[in-house]
């Protein structure tokens, strides 16, 4: 392990998160009216809109800050995998980017919050 790979999980969750919150903002402005069209016509359910969106934002800035970032990490797993599954290969769809996501996501569970965080100043009371 070289002096550098502590900090992986900072820069995993920048970009991660980041993505994650710029499509929750987006979804945001949509409105719940757009995206619940989306998603209907793509046979995902309504109630899934909140957690959607929830992961998206909510989520994506807990993980920038390092925040409960495992936790997130799953969520944002699971809604990568619903995404290719449910909605880019019945299309047939490009699923780079939710695929890169996943990995994303799956590499921050593994990771954790990493020492560039808020969640290990919270810790260490500094």
């Amino acid at each position: 392990m070289n002096q550098l790979t502590p900090y992986a999980a900072f820069f995993m969750r920048l970009a991660v998160g980041g993505v994650f919150l710029h499509h929750g903002l987006m979804k945001y402005h949509t409105g719940i009216a757009g995206v619940a069209g989306f998603l209907h016509n793509v046979g995902v359910p309504f109630a899934t809109i909140g957690a959607v969106i929830l992961v998206e934002t909510i989520g994506a800035v807990c993980v920038l800050l390092g925040l409960f970032t495992r936790i997130w990490a799953v969520c944002m797993a699971i809604e990568m995998v619903v995404a290719i599954l449910a909605v880019q290969l019945p299309r047939g769809g490009n699923f780079e980017l939710e695929g890169l996501l996943f990995a994303g996501a799956i590499t921050l569970f593994a990771l954790g919050d990493g020492p560039l965080s808020v969640a290990v100043k919270l810790r260490h009371g500094s």
